[in-house]
């Protein structure tokens, strides 16, 4: 396993490698790059080095190999698994040096783009070309690409048009040992040899670190229309959604957000837009879009009155852009206000959509059993339901056997639905435990042996996904 230390001589190759203003040693900036999202968790890294070019990368992968020295890769720092925590030590590799767009091919509806460009930033730049780059995590403003890669990040938008990985073409990433690869084609179709590319996406920087993307676009759709449905129920709400798509409705966004998680963010933002009142148990948050404006308004309408079968309260429909940013915000935000509010404790669960009623109940009686608070909201057309927990004197789950108890069981009554443990946020640091719930042994450890023919001396990312001993 890497392990060894960081000397001077060290801090002085990298210095020769990326330049001495991006090598950072003093503590106070080490503080920065201590933590992500992730609960309440805290590891300082020994030092953290930001490369400019995929040739800095490959220099500095060389020495770490050749002297076992921990790597972990960071993006934008925005990671609910702990993915881009030095828990190990070592070198904290930054990816923010890396942030150029390269090219945007208006004939070929792709984009090349550098790890280290935030994710809206891109959204914005093949925007102005009438193209669309669908995936956006809530972190949208603040995440890097390449973390969405590493993580195959999804968002609202995932419900009609997928997740990272469907849009991802071609890969350069640098193998761990240094040697630099690109993982397949800039082409639609391809079915030569090994699928390389979509071995890296939500590989979780564990395999090799991508320095070059490739990503398909679309044309931009010209209209977009919002509404947002009250519920009483929480079961109810959780029923309307697979209705939604039984009755043959492809909205673009399908977002369920518990009013308890509401209160909180309204009041972070200072947006009383939508009704937080007590005889609202949820809101469902329906998006359709396309080109063909009256359309949209008709699938609108029949939306609603599929809704009404399922006892939703009033219908607020957003008449402007400023409404329906304000909305958004909302649910953007969501996951940093309930956080700030003490829920520290985030799952990522998903099940086949008709299960939601389920796994909320079951996530009610947990609570109710444990003595603990949960809010839910999250990606409910795509079955995708945040989960946030808040227990008095348990601020993380990582090492803590009562926490790891109630998981456990949480991740059970998930697997029993036909879901998994994680949807869009990865297994990382913190979910690693709960793998034998979803995996046999002899699935675990061909995922052993991948790992181990990508990095035979373990100083990727060791210790995510599985225990760094075990990967070797």
């Amino acid at each position: 396993m890497a392990d060894k230390k960081i000397t001077a001589e060290h801090i002085e190759a990298f210095k020769q490698i990326v330049g001495a203003t991006h090598v950072i040693i003093d503590a106070e900036s080490l503080e920065f790059y201590s933590h992500d999202e992730t609960e309440t968790l805290h590891f300082v890294p020994e030092v953290v080095v930001k490369p400019g070019s995929t040739e800095e990368v490959s220099a500095l992968f060389k020495i770490c190999n050749r002297d076992l020295i921990p790597v972990t890769p960071r993006g934008g720092g925005t990671g609910l698994s702990g993915g881009a925590l030095a828990h190990l030590g070592g070198v904290v590799l930054s990816t923010e040096r890396l942030n150029r767009i390269l090219d945007i091919d208006e004939r070929n509806l792709q984009v090349t783009t550098e790890p280290g460009v935030i994710t809206e930033v891109l959204q914005n730049a093949v925007k102005e070309k009438g193209l669309f780059y669908p995936p956006d995590p809530s972190s949208r403003g603040t995440c890097f690409i390449g973390g969405n890669i590493a993580e195959n990040s999804g968002g609202p938008k995932a419900v009609k048009y997928g997740v990272v990985k469907d849009y991802v073409l071609n890969l350069e990433a640098v193998l761990p040992t240094g040697e630099i690869i690109w993982t397949g084609a800039n082409v639609l179709k391809n079915a030569t040899g090994y699928n390389l590319t979509q071995l890296l996406v939500g590989s979780e920087g564990t395999l090799a670190l991508v320095t070059k993307i490739v990503l398909k676009l679309i044309p931009l759709p010209k209209y977009d229309l919002l509404m947002l449905a009250p519920f009483a129920s929480l079961e109810k709400a959780s029923e309307a959604v697979s209705a939604i798509f039984r009755a043959g409705f492809n909205p673009s966004a399908l977002e369920l957000v518990e009013i308890d998680a509401l209160k909180i963010v309204s009041q972070m933002v200072d947006s009383y837009v939508v009704p937080v009142n007590d005889d609202i148990a949820a809101h469902l948050v329906v998006e359709v879009d396309g080109n063909n404006l009256d359309v949209l308004m008709q699938e609108m309408e029949q939306i609603a009155l599929l809704l009404e079968q399922y006892e939703a309260g009033e219908l607020f429909f957003a008449d402007d852009a400023q409404q329906k940013e304000e909305l958004w915000k909302l649910r953007r935000r969501t996951a940093e206000a309930v956080k700030s509010s003490g829920y520290t404790i985030e799952e990522d669960t998903v099940v086949p959509r008709a299960e939601l009623p389920k796994l909320i109940k079951g996530v009610k009686e947990l609570g109710r059993k444990y003595d603990f608070h949960a809010v839910c909201y999250g990606h409910a057309g795509d079955g995708n339901l945040h989960v946030r927990i808040k227990k008095e004197g348990n601020k993380n789950s990582l090492n803590d056997p009562e926490m790891n108890a109630i998981l456990r069981e949480l991740f059970k009554l998930v697997k029993s639905l036909g879901g998994t443990i994680s949807g869009e946020h990865g297994i990382g640091l913190i979910q690693k435990t709960y793998m034998d719930i979803v995996f046999e042994q002899r699935q675990l450890q061909v995922m052993r042996d991948i790992k181990k023919a990508f990095d035979p001396n373990n100083i990727l990312n060791a210790g995510k996904i599985f225990d760094a001993e075990a990967s070797i």
